[in-house]
């Protein structure tokens, strides 16, 4: 089945841009385990530009998106902003995983398990 392509608006290609050149210390360190293909042989884009937002990791073929969160995300206003966020892509059919940026700095092999756990678990 092809992937299916999902529009972004051109203008947050720079953006995207940007935010690869200063991702966080768990967005780095989870981009180690997802770049070449070493997650389960799965292609991963990191900042990648979905529909009107940008996405920390996404996959194509899987329709993932995987978020870290940091300390940014804590307030509730935040939260719910991030909640519209992921319900208009969930509308779009792009499903998510969200860490904590402490536990992908601190525990990136639990992180990674789950991972790997939910890309065995949804073919």
């Amino acid at each position: 089945m092809p992937n299916k392509i999902i529009p972004y608006n051109p203008l947050l290609k720079e953006k995207a841009k940007q935010l690869r050149q200063n991702m966080t210390p768990g967005e780095i360190t989870l981009w180690k385990y997802l770049k070449d293909k070493q997650m389960c042989g799965y292609d991963f884009d990191r900042q990648r530009p979905i529909d009107q937002f940008i996405v920390d990791f996404y996959c194509k073929e899987l329709m993932l998106a995987i978020e870290v969160d940091g300390y940014c995300h804590d307030s509730q206003e935040a939260q719910e902003r991030d909640m519209e966020r992921q319900a208009r892509l969930e509308a779009l059919g792009v499903r998510f995983l969200r860490f904590r940026e402490e536990d992908v700095c601190r525990e990136v092999e639990g992180v990674l398990a789950v991972i790997e756990e939910w890309i065995k678990t949804h073919p």
